[in-house]
């Protein structure tokens, strides 16, 4: 399964450069102008119709292949169990919550003594007269 959503992300990541890439030689509407007045060369590298049609295409087929790897990974990070509940809400790792300090089961884990602790509100941090 790894294997697989490293392989996902490879390929997401190739068809977003080169989409960049593809995107970015590409002459944009106003280009066309020029070439009517006779300022552009009528022969190119693709062909009479122009390289329009060939990286429109290409592009076209590598934002397809993106969203299909955007679906993919977005379903198989779906099948992860998520916890409910907010990031801030959790303790962070290898602290004392309130009711491991009051039972000393933290400290009878890591043979320490038990530290007091202070709320996330910040409230002990208050200084009081």
């Amino acid at each position: 399964m790894n294997f697989l959503l490293t392989l996902l992300l490879a390929v997401q990541m190739l068809a977003a450069v080169g989409m960049i890439g593809l995107i970015l030689v590409q002459h944009g509407k106003g280009a066309d102008m020029g070439a009517a007045f006779g300022s552009g060369s009528s022969g190119s590298l693709f062909g009479a119709s122009g390289s329009a049609n060939f990286l429109s295409r290409t592009t076209g087929i590598l934002a397809a292949v993106f969203f299909v790897c955007t679906l993919a990974l977005a379903y198989f990070n779906g099948a992860r169990p998520v916890s409910s509940g907010s990031v801030l809400d959790r303790p962070p790792a290898g602290a004392v919550t309130p009711d491991m300090a009051a039972s000393g089961v933290a400290a009878a884990a890591k043979n320490e003594p038990a530290v007091a602790v202070v709320p996330s509100s910040g409230v002990g941090q208050i200084p009081t007269k």
